[in-house]
C-alpha cells in the first residue's frame, strides 16, 4: 500500500514536469530558436531580396550558403568586387561527373567558338565581350579564361540552371533552350516547337510521348551535348569525291584551308572550338548516339533513313553553296572585287555581315542562315524550315550572286 502511494506520487511529479516542458509557452520558445542566418543572407535580404528568395527555394539553399560559391572575402557593399565569381570548377566540387560531361560537349567550347570568329573583333564590346547583349549572352555557356570573367554570366552552368534557384526541373524543360536556340542562324527551338514532336509535346506536356530537346541531345541527363554534324555541318574526310570538292571550297572560304588546300592557323581554332568533325570516328560516335536516341521510339531502320536524308540535304546544299563561293572567288581573281584591308582571306565567310560587297552579303546569308535552316530543319523534322526558309532561299541567293557577278563583268566591259 505504501509502495503503491510512492509510485503514484512519482508518476504525478513526472507528469507535471512533462506538462511544464511541453506547455505552449515553453514549446513556442523552443521552436523560435531557429538556426542563425549567415551574414550573407541577413544582408542580402535587404539588398537583393529576390535573389535570397530564389536561393532559399532551391535545393542548394537548403544545404549551402552564399559563401560556398562566392567565398568569404566580400563583407560589405563597399567590397562587392571581392565576391568570387563561380565557374564550372566551382560547380565541379559538388557535381564532378556533370562538369566532366559538360567539358566533353560543345557547350563548353561556346565562348572559344565565338572568340574564334574574326567578325567579333569588329563589334562593340557589349556584343562579343562581357556585356551579354549580343553573341556573348548565349556563348557565355562556354568556359572562359580568367581575363574574360565578368560580373554576370560567368558560371556557364547557370545558363541552363539559372540563378539563384539552379533548378534541375527548369533545365529539363525544353523551354530552357529557347533563348539561345532560336532566331537567325540556329532556330532549333522554333523548328522543334512547330514540328510534330513539338506539337505533341504542347498538347501532352507531361505524358512523355514526344521527345524534347533533352531527350535527344542529353540522353540519361548527360551534359556532353554534341551532334555528329556540329554547328556548321562540316566534316573531314569525305568519301564522296564531288562532295569533298565542294567541302574543300567551303573550308577555303572560311580560311581553314589555304588556296593550296593546306591547313591554316584557323584550323587549330576550329578544331579546339569543335566547329567541325575532323575524324570519321568522331562523327560516327555522335551519329550512333543520335541513332540510339531516335530508336527509343522509332525502328532503327526508320531512324537511319531519316538521318541519311538529312545528310543528303547537307550534300545538295553544299553544292549550291560551293558554286556560289566559286563565283565570288572568281570576282576576286578577276580584280572585280578588292580584298578589304586587314583581311587575309577573300572571300572570308567568318567575317559574316562585315562583308564589303553585295555578292558577299548574299554569300554570308547562304552560309549562316539559309544553309543552316535547310539542314537543321531536316534533322528537326520541320518541312517548312527545310524547304522555304532553307532550300528555297539558298537557290534565290545563288541566283542573286550570279546576277551580281554578271553585272560587275558588264560594267567592266563598258569601261
Amino acid at each position: 500500500m505504501k509502495e503503491a502511494l510512492v509510485r503514484n506520487r512519482f508518476s504525478l511529479l513526472v507528469a507535471l514536469a512533462t506538462a511544464t516542458l511541453l506547455s505552449p509557452t515553453a514549446y513556442s520558445a523552443q521552436s523560435a530558436a531557429k538556426p542563425t542566418k549567415s551574414e550573407c543572407i541577413s544582408c542580402h535580404e535587404k539588398v537583393t531580396p529576390g535573389i535570397v528568395k530564389q536561393f532559399l527555394s532551391g535545393k542548394m539553399g537548403k544545404k549551402l550558403d552564399c559563401s560556398s560559391c562566392h567565398g568569404l572575402a566580400h563583407k560589405s557593399a563597399n567590397d562587392a568586387a571581392k565576391a568570387t565569381l563561380p565557374t564550372p570548377e566551382t560547380c565541379a566540387k559538388c557535381h564532378p561527373e556533370r562538369v566532366a560531361q559538360y567539358r566533353k560537349g560543345k557547350h563548353s567550347a561556346a565562348w572559344l567558338a565565338m572568340k574564334a570568329m574574326p567578325m567579333i573583333t569588329h563589334q562593340p564590346t557589349y556584343i562579343g565581350g562581357g556585356g551579354m547583349k549580343g553573341c556573348s549572352a548565349c556563348h557565355k555557356v562556354g568556359e572562359k579564361p580568367a581575363a574574360d570573367l565578368k560580373r554576370y554570366g560567368s558560371g556557364a552552368c547557370d545558363s541552363c540552371h539559372t540563378r539563384h534557384s539552379f533548378s534541375v526541373a527548369e533545365a529539363r524543360d525544353p523551354r530552357a533552350c529557347q533563348t539561345c536556340h532560336m532566331g537567325f542562324d540556329h532556330p532549333q527551338w522554333e523548328m522543334w516547337q512547330t514540328s510534330k514532336h513539338g506539337t505533341i509535346w504542347a498538347i501532352e506536356p507531361t505524358t512523355g510521348r514526344a521527345p524534347v530537346c533533352q531527350t535527344c541531345h542529353m540522353p540519361d541527363g548527360s551534359h556532353a551535348v554534341e551532334t555528329a554534324w556540329g554547328f556548321l555541318a562540316l566534316r573531314m574526310p569525305e568519301e564522296d569525291g564531288d562532295w569533298l570538292f565542294d567541302r574543300v571550297t567551303i573550308l577555303k572560304a572560311i580560311g581553314v584551308l589555304d588556296d593550296n588546300g593546306k591547313p591554316t592557323e584557323r584550323f587549330e581554332a576550329i578544331q579546339k572550338a569543335r566547329l567541325a568533325r575532323l575524324t570519321k570516328e568522331e562523327f560516327d560516335r555522335d551519329r550512333e548516339k543520335m541513332l540510339t536516341a531516335c530508336s527509343a521510339c522509332h525502328s532503327k531502320s526508320f531512324a537511319q533513313a531519316n538521318l541519311n536524308i538529312g545528310d543528303e540535304v547537307i550534300r545538295d546544299a553544299d553544292r549550291i553553296f560551293a558554286e556560289s563561293i566559286r563565283t565570288v572567288k572568281a570576282l576576286y581573281d578577276e580584280g572585280l572585287l578588292k580584298k578589304p584591308e586587314g583581311w587575309k582571306y577573300a572571300p572570308d565567310l567568318l567575317q559574316f555581315y562585315e562583308a564589303k560587297s553585295s555578292a558577299e552579303q548574299e554569300l554570308y546569308l547562304m552560309f549562316l542562315e539559309y544553309r543552316q535552316r535547310a539542314f537543321q530543319g531536316a534533322f528537326h523534322s520541320n518541312p517548312d524550315y527545310m524547304q522555304w526558309y532553307g532550300w528555297a532561299k539558298m537557290k534565290e541567293a545563288a541566283a542573286r550572286i550570279q546576277d551580281d557577278a554578271d553585272r560587275l563583268r558588264r560594267e567592266k566591259r563598258l569601261k
